[in-house]
């Protein structure tokens, strides 16, 4: 990707419920001050402006639930943060939002492309994971997006759920399948910190399925997939040609971009994080100022490799070096690539077809072995 391009992240933190899986940060809350959150998204955006100067390519909207927000209001914001004429413009969206109205809106605002949170077509899980659409709802709003003239679009499959076996997870395969999505994003269950589902777990209430069968249920999603014309371009992202997310790239190819809303985070070009405040109320009123941090050369090397690694292209060890002064040690690369875990293409690292499923145990392992050649570096190993 382009050095020159960037992104922008928009948080949006209001659920109608909280999923009981979801450790982002979200208010409950149904008196929503729509105005005052996009005026606080364009004071975020003319402060951090001048650390943006180049060309914006891709402008998402997350949460929380993006599609609770009035089209009306989406388009005011949309107008006024500057993007190339083809920016992707990506809205993250619950389909019981999703009405012919909404979409009509959103179109209008602008948004060229939608990320619909499905989870599954199971009722019973559907029900664990406290979804509030139903099943057929669910699949005739999926066919309506489909039909609605996006860009692109995207369904969301959660894996790895308590009590699910290979032939439920064939089943929500068929079903995705059914409704033919240009993209599909997967994630495996994950019991977060402070989530109603770890407590569930630390209750013994709720069971992580085995790794073995966690192994066997990525395969199948993969397999089928890519069956299906749905080739995989990050661990966890698959796509028709055509069709691969043009934000989700920005992250994995190192690029810069912009978080506005509360708790969002942002990357500058010239190598800075930052975070805002987790607190909608004070991040409204102004009050809080973000938190600003230089990462080191082995921090640095660390979120390079964590998500540079994750696309099918990797990183080249020019960028590494160039960036970070880092180098991976060689009897570490070897053996991973001996073991068909990362690739064994010269001056290229990225994972092989092996290391996918074991990806975060591949990455840490690259990142214990990192090397900074240059005097007073610090050196991992």
């Amino acid at each position: 990707m382009s050095p020159n391009t960037q992104g922008i992240y928009v948080h949006i933190p209001w659920c109608r419920r909280r999923c009981p899986y979801c450790a982002f940060y979200v208010e409950v809350d149904r008196l929503t001050p729509w105005d005052a959150w996009r005026d606080g998204v364009l004071r975020d955006w003319e402060e951090l402006a001048p650390s943006y100067p180049h060309n914006t390519v891709s402008v998402f909207l997350g949460g929380g639930t993006p599609s609770r927000a009035p089209p009306a209001v989406l388009q005011t914001l949309l107008a006024a943060l500057p993007r190339t004429p083809n920016a992707e413009v990506t809205a993250e969206t619950n389909p019981e939002d999703a009405d012919a109205a909404w979409i009509d809106g959103a179109l209008e605002a602008g948004i060229n492309r939608l990320s619909l949170g499905l989870q599954t077509f199971n009722p019973q899980f559907a029900r664990l994971l406290n979804r509030a659409c139903s099943i057929d709802d669910a699949r005739d709003t999926a066919r309506r997006v489909g039909r609605a003239g996006f860009n692109s679009w995207s369904v969301d499959l959660i894996f790895a759920l308590p009590g699910q076996t290979l032939s439920d997870l064939k089943t929500d395969l068929q079903a995705i399948l059914d409704v033919e999505p240009p993209h599909v994003s997967l994630y495996g269950l994950t019991f977060e910190p402070g989530t109603p589902f770890e407590r569930a777990r630390e209750r013994g209430k709720l069971t992580p399925v085995e790794d073995d069968l966690w192994r066997e249920m990525y395969d199948l999603i993969v397999d089928t997939l890519e069956a299906a014309g749905l080739h995989r371009y990050e661990v966890s992202n698959f796509a028709r040609p055509g069709h691969r997310s043009v934000h989700n790239q920005l992250y994995w190819s190192d690029r810069p971009y912009a978080g506005l809303g509360p708790s969002a985070h942002g990357y500058t070009h010239d190598g800075r994080r930052f975070t805002n405040v987790s607190d909608v109320a004070a991040w409204m009123k102004g009050s809080t100022p973000r938190e600003w941090e230089r990462l080191s050369a082995s921090e640095r090397a660390t979120d390079l490799l964590v998500s540079g690694l994750r696309g099918v292209e990797g990183i080249t060890d020019a960028h590494l070096a160039a960036t970070t002064g880092a180098t991976i040690h060689a009897p570490v690369r070897s053996a991973l690539a001996s073991g068909g875990l990362i690739s064994s293409d010269p001056g290229v690292l990225k994972l092989a077809f092996g290391g996918f499923p074991l990806a975060d145990a591949v990455i840490a392992r690259l990142v214990d072995s990192l090397r900074f050649e240059e005097a007073g570096s610090p050196t991992i190993r």
